[in-house]
């Protein structure tokens, strides 16, 4: 779970809903990472990203997504 504010807006995964989630590479693998897509009980975007120490994303994150951007990301995927 992971909690951050970003322009005034709290992005929670623990209170947020999971709509799309992306895997590459194999659980546990240092090169492995994962997108996953939330909505926030008031309508807010965001990607949470999370991987190996090799991956893109070697840190967990969290970026707000705007609404008009939501299906260009899925459809990348």
């Amino acid at each position: 779970m992971m909690r951050k504010t970003i322009d005034g807006i709290t992005y929670d995964t623990a209170t947020a809903t999971a709509d799309k989630k992306f895997t590459f590479g194999a659980y546990g693998s240092d090169n492995g990472y994962e997108e996953t897509l939330y909505i926030t009980a008031d309508g807010e975007y965001f990607i949470y990203t999370n991987g190996g120490k090799n991956s893109k994303y070697p840190c967990e994150n969290i970026v707000p997504l705007e609404h008009s951007k939501v299906r260009d990301w899925i459809m990348s995927h």
